[in-house]
């Protein structure tokens, strides 16, 4: 009986054993899993955990592929056939060995937000494409969606929050209501030669900056984007 309840707990005790090793290695592979950076969800970057070598398109719609592409003649989907004008918006734009049909569905679903967007606020799709929040838009509305050409030029005269060197004198507006929203001029000096709003804006409140001649630097902060007023 002594023997058999020995046995017993020497077995028990190298369970524990093989137990808590298990338990270690589970723990700092989590660990380890956990402390690799992870790529934003809309990012082009693969995932760190993924060891998938497959060819990706250019990393940003507006950036055409810097190695080797198909050639024009080559721009065939699996089924069916390309428009001339998805033709000439892929033109270029497909690394190797990349289904042309998946490219073309990423200047596709830019098309689909600025035409979102713009379908509620003109505005708001401009300063989009001009923060950046909406990338790929001057060829996918080229080609894909000409009705937007409206949206690309105000965008195009526009800019963003960071600063600006030798901005055009004149006035701008931001497309932002945010009450946060702060500018200054700076000419060569340094010296402030305007800023804004004069007063606290309110919720709503157009916001407006008169860049003066001589300016050789334009900074805001929570303005968004600014445009020719």
């Amino acid at each position: 009986m002594y023997r058999r309840s020995a046995a017993a707990a020497v077995l028990l005790a190298a369970a524990l054993t093989l137990t808590a090793c298990s338990s270690d290695g589970d723990g700092k592979a989590a660990a380890d899993a956990a402390g690799k950076p992870k790529p934003p969800a809309s990012s082009p970057v693969p995932d760190p955990a993924d060891a998938s070598t497959a060819p990706t398109a250019a990393a940003s719609p507006d950036a055409k592929p810097t190695g080797p592409v198909l050639p024009d003649a080559r721009l065939t989907p699996k089924t069916g056939s390309f428009k001339a004008n998805e033709k000439q918006y892929l033109s270029g734009r497909v690394p190797e060995k990349t289904d042309p049909a998946a490219v073309l569905q990423t200047g596709q679903e830019t098309c689909q937000r600025v035409e979102r967007t713009a379908k509620r606020d003109k505005d708001a799709a401009a300063a989009a494409i001009i923060s950046g929040d909406v990338t790929g838009a001057k060829d996918a509305i080229e080609f894909l969606c000409p009705e937007q050409k409206p949206v690309l030029a105000v965008a195009e005269k526009g800019f963003g929050d960071s600063p600006r060197t030798v901005p055009a004198p004149g006035t701008y507006r931001a497309l932002t209501q945010s009450t946060t929203c702060t500018w200054e001029a700076r000419g060569k000096d340094g010296a402030v030669l305007a800023s804004g709003p004069e007063t606290p804006p309110k919720a709503g409140d157009r916001i407006t900056a008169t860049v003066p001649a001589g300016t050789t630097e334009f900074r805001s902060t929570g303005c968004y984007a600014w445009v020719p007023a």
